[in-house]
C-alpha cells in the first residue's frame, strides 16, 4: 500500500451543460486552475459515449479493456480522483453508474462521456497530496504512485 495525507484546498462547483465532454472539460478546468490533485463528484445526465465495464481477461498478459456505447440520456452518479501525471497534466479516474428506465450500468468514464442537459460537478482540492499518476510498466495504466522526493 502506498498512502499519502493532504489537506482539503478550494471547493468548485461547475455546472457541465449538454455535450460537455468527459473527462476532457473537467482536465481543461483543472490545468486552468492549476489543480494538483482533487477528489471528485457528479450528479446528471450523460447522453453519449463509452464506458470501460472489464477487462477481456482480468488474468491476461495484456489488459485489453471491455468498452460499452451509452445512447439516450441516463440518469447519473459518479466519483473520481483527479491527479497530475509524469508530465504535469491532470488526469481524472472517474467510474460512473448510469440508469435508464430498467437498465443500469457502472464503468470508467475514461474513454469519454457526453453530458446529457446538465450535470452538477464537484471538485475538491487535495493539497500536500504527495501523490502522483504515474505510467505502471506492466499494466500500461497510470495508477496512483506516492512522488518521489
Amino acid at each position: 500500500m502506498q498512502y499519502s495525507e493532504g489537506r482539503m484546498g478550494r471547493i468548485f462547483t461547475l455546472r457541465l451543460e449538454d455535450g460537455d465532454r468527459l473527462p476532457e472539460c473537467v482536465e481543461d478546468f483543472a490545468s486552468q486552475q492549476n489543480i494538483e490533485s482533487a477528489f471528485c463528484l457528479l450528479l446528471g445526465g450523460i447522453g453519449s459515449g463509452s464506458i470501460v465495464v472489464g477487462p477481456e481477461d482480468p488474468h491476461g498478459k495484456t489488459i485489453t479493456p471491455v468498452l460499452q456505447k451509452i445512447t439516450g440520456a441516463h440518469e447519473a452518479a459518479a466519483v473520481g480522483t483527479l491527479f497530475r501525471d509524469e508530465k504535469g497534466a491532470p488526469v481524472l479516474h472517474m467510474h460512473a453508474t448510469m440508469g435508464r428506465g430498467q437498465k443500469c450500468r457502472t464503468g470508467c468514464i475514461r474513454p469519454g462521456v457526453d453530458t446529457w442537459l446538465v450535470g452538477e460537478f464537484v471538485i475538491v482540492e487535495i493539497l500536500d497530496s504527495g501523490m502522483m499518476r504515474a505510467t505502471d510498466p506492466t499494466s500500461g495504466f497510470k495508477l496512483l504512485t506516492r512522488r518521489r522526493s
